[in-house]
């Protein structure tokens, strides 16, 4: 067999290669063997004459046919092999030549994986950013739990900015209703930005029997696209304003909370909880920021068949999200103000980065010789078993080898990733 590799790009090659008299030998061989048992002689069972008698009842024409599959199917990895390729998908192979019992000449195309190149990963000159915990932060979260255990009562006064009222509403474009534009009895928290900008400003200062218009503007990114920048008028009528009352901040707000005897107590742990939860974001920027940079230093380039693959990905990810809400992928893109093409767009530009990270932190690990024991493994299959012990089909997938290589493959990724860390961390 001979094999000249031809570069079509970083992430694709085209093999030509030419097989001889012994290569389609072999594969003549194993296509006799496989014809045989097909062939009926007369006195013979099927499939149990002689080799040689046989031989001479196969169709030349499919024997010839069957020894072509063969030789060109069984050479097509040696090829990539030889040729030093990766091939991502199944080659497109074509056959430029074939003369029966002398040679075969094809070539092969396919996208492989590429060349990576990694920059100085010890030393990748990125820092961690630390978040600190305010007092504003905790304050924050405290006033979340007033009005957690905030009580309502409907008061007689003109509503302001927390009170929470109960209002009838139209809007209209140019005197025309539009779709979704009106409700009864609806009750909205004045501050909670459920509507557009001005038309829960425009509720303060009224009470209980007002009725009154908010001339207002849909803002430009809006995700109704026939609503968007456009200029309305919402009749307001306010049915009811109730008035939060909420608790003091003291010893016995606290001791609702949880197991605390003073509001001190309550404040101490709100702090610690921010602090653990600002480290761990900590680390996941320091984690995406140093990855991000090996990339950029790095020569490495992203198959398509990769992007796309990464790219479906990510689509199904916010179908998946949009479902669970009841909608489709097409009302995510409503919602957002995106025709399908720029949103494929920019999650091509994620998509590829996703690629190139991935690639790179492959390289790393095989170069640092970063592996996973089996047991390790199995302990996460273990765990993901107990997590999934409802579903017959999850339990099922985690029984698949290709599964099994994907969580493997994953926590190889993860290890990579703290080594990574670790070595930028010192």
């Amino acid at each position: 067999m001979k094999v000249t590799t031809k570069k079509l790009s970083d992430t694709s090659v085209e093999l030509k290669v030419v097989l001889d008299k012994n290569d389609l030998k072999e594969a003549e061989e194993k296509a006799i063997t496989r014809l045989v048992r097909e062939v009926k002689i007369e006195g013979f069972r099927k499939g149990k004459a002689p080799l040689d008698m046989a031989k001479k009842a196969i169709n030349p024409n499919e024997l010839a046919n069957v020894s072509l599959d063969i030789a060109v199917r069984t050479s097509v990895p040696k090829a990539f092999e030889e040729g030093k390729s990766a091939p991502l998908m199944i080659p497109n192979v074509e056959v430029t030549k074939f003369v029966p019992g002398e040679t075969v000449e094809y070539t092969a195309k396919a996208e492989i994986l590429p060349d990576v190149k990694l920059g100085n990963y010890k030393k990748l000159g990125v820092k961690r950013k630390t978040i600190k915990v305010t007092e504003k932060d905790i304050n924050e979260i405290l006033e979340n739990i007033q009005n957690a255990y905030a009580e309502k009562k409907v008061a007689k006064k003109k509503a302001e900015m927390g009170d929470e009222v109960v209002i009838d509403f139209e809007g209209s474009l140019n005197g025309e209703k539009f779709e979704g534009g009106a409700a009864k009895d609806f009750t909205l928290g004045l501050g909670s930005k459920q509507f557009i900008p001005g038309f829960e400003e425009g509720i303060v200062g009224h009470e209980s029997g007002d009725r009154f218009d908010l001339e207002l503007t849909f803002p430009k990114d809006y995700h109704a696209e026939k609503l968007a920048g456009k200029k309305t008028v919402f009749n307001v009528l306010v049915k009811q304003v109730s008035e939060k009352i909420k608790p003091a901040l003291d010893d016995e707000l606290a001791k609702k909370c949880g197991p605390f005897k003073t509001i001190d107590e309550l404040k101490a742990d709100i702090k610690k909880n921010l602090e653990t939860q600002n480290a761990a974001k900590t680390d996941e920027k320091f984690k995406d920021d140093l990855v991000n940079k090996l990339v950029e230093k790095s020569t490495v380039s992203a198959p398509e068949i990769m992007i796309k693959d990464q790219l479906n990905l990510i689509k199904n990810d916010i179908s998946a999200n949009a479902a669970r809400q009841g909608l489709k992928f097409e009302d995510f893109l409503k919602q957002t103000g995106q025709t399908e093409e720029d949103w494929e767009k920019e999650a091509k530009k994620i998509a590829e980065q996703r690629v190139k990270a991935s690639l790179c932190l492959q390289i790393l690990a095989r170069d640092e010789k970063i592996e996973v024991e089996e047991k390790v493994v199995d302990a996460k299959i273990a765990e993901l078993r107990e997590v999934y012990k409802k579903s017959k089909e999850a339990l099922k997938n985690l029984k698949d080898p290709n599964v099994r290589q994907d969580i493997k493959n994953r926590l190889t990724i993860e290890k990579t990733l703290n080594y990574l860390v670790e070595l930028n961390s010192k």
